[in-house]
């Protein structure tokens, strides 16, 4: 008899000889729709109640990073949508802010405008993909296709200003690949009035319907103290209540330009920093987004929209570390140089790799049929969890 054989018969002796039950070991993913990408988690469930969801990743890891060794400075560009194909601008961004920096290249004031314009339709691109499958996740599937057709004309926006839909490679190292088409500017005017409006729509739609609350409300609680302690960034540790956003708290671009506010949780719905606060941080940021881009837009100088940079592009030997808010939070980019025409070494610090570590700890207790709720709550993208 194996060592788990004698515990079981201590625990039917211990149990006066009656029935003795195990734990279930389960596997959701890792092809699962509603991990969102090729993602695994381990259950142990007693019944349908989880006692741990360790996450098992690296099932997408492309080794991005070592890659930008091997391309260049400007071969990159291209490669950086990729780490998180949801929310590809502030990957261009990321990496543009970091070679700059390092060559101490100033961008012109137009270029920042239209990098500020990019990156906020992106936010918005982003949010919608988010909130519309975390309520198809939770069963309700209409409201996925409305947050989907808004996207739809945010594809087209963003099709005419870069010729793509997902994949944008659309800044460059000295600023932008060109300038905002004639007449594009209006369009997005157009588009924000009419998104303003479907926001309402939404939140009657779905966001405080009586189901979807009750399956988010008091739901895998993260109070501040662990937000902070889990390294949580965005709107994860906004929905606990830390009002910090690397637009203001550690600005750069045109944003100390820009007035707009940094929304949190306010456990409306439950308690503080449960995933419904997470999913109504979204919700309010997109609110937020657009009065950026009204701003912008309405600001917006004339100019150049790239600085002189070299094709051969060579900045001095050096380290550095840039930071903005993407959509999934502070996203981070420590970039080496040693003077060539490649990179020596490129870390990325994404917000996604630090979500999912805070699963294992409030899975704990949980329905098995929480683990997508709280999943979708952190608007995990499984590429910038691999890279």
């Amino acid at each position: 008899m194996g060592l788990m054989g004698f515990e079981v018969e201590i625990e039917r002796a211990q149990n006066g000889g009656g029935v003795v039950t195990e734990d279930m070991t389960l596997n959701m993913g890792p092809q699962h729709p509603s991990t969102h990408g090729v993602l695994r988690f381990i259950v142990r469930a007693d019944g349908e109640v989880m006692k741990s969801a360790i996450p098992d990743v690296g099932y997408l890891h492309r080794s991005i990073e070592k890659i930008a060794e091997k391309v260049g400075w400007h071969g990159f560009i291209p490669y950086t949508d990729r780490v998180d194909y949801v929310a590809a601008m502030f990957c261009n961004h990321g990496w543009a802010l970091a070679a700059e920096k390092l060559a101490g290249i100033e961008i012109p004031k137009r270029a920042e405008y239209c990098r500020v314009i990019a990156d906020e339709l992106c936010r918005l691109h982003s949010h919608l993909l988010s909130v519309g499958t975390m309520a198809m996740d939770i069963g309700a599937f209409t409201p996925f296709t409305h947050a989907i057709r808004e996207r739809e004309y945010l594809n087209d926006l963003f099709e005419e200003l870069c010729g793509a839909r997902l994949t944008f490679h659309y800044m460059r190292i000295g600023g932008v690949g060109w300038d905002l088409p004639p007449g594009w500017t209006e369009k997005v005017l157009v588009f924000l009035d009419r998104f303003e409006a479907m926001i309402e729509e939404y939140n009657r739609l779905i966001s405080y319907n009586k189901i979807f609350v009750a399956r988010l409300a008091n739901v895998a609680v993260v109070s501040a103290a662990e937000a902070i302690d889990y390294n949580l960034v965005g709107p994860n540790l906004r929905g606990s209540g830390v009002r910090y956003d690397v637009r203001r708290d550690d600005p750069y671009s045109i944003y100390p330009e820009l007035d707009f506010e940094i929304p949190v949780g306010r456990g409306e719905m439950g308690t503080l920093g449960d995933s419904f606060d997470r999913y109504i941080v979204r919700m309010d940021e997109m609110k937020q987004s657009c009065r950026i881009l009204r701003q912008a837009i309405r600001q917006i100088p004339k100019g150049p929209v790239m600085a002189k940079v070299a094709r051969n592009f060579k900045p001095p030997a050096g380290d550095t570390y840039v930071r903005l808010e993407s959509a999934r939070g502070d996203m981070g980019w420590y970039v080496v140089s040693d003077g060539t025409a490649f990179p020596y070494r490129c870390k990325i610090r994404t917000g996604s790799f630090t979500g999912i570590s805070i699963i294992e700890h409030v899975s704990h207790d949980l329905m098995i049929a929480d683990l997508v709720a709280v999943i979708a709550s952190l608007d995990l993208v499984a590429p910038e969890i691999d890279r």
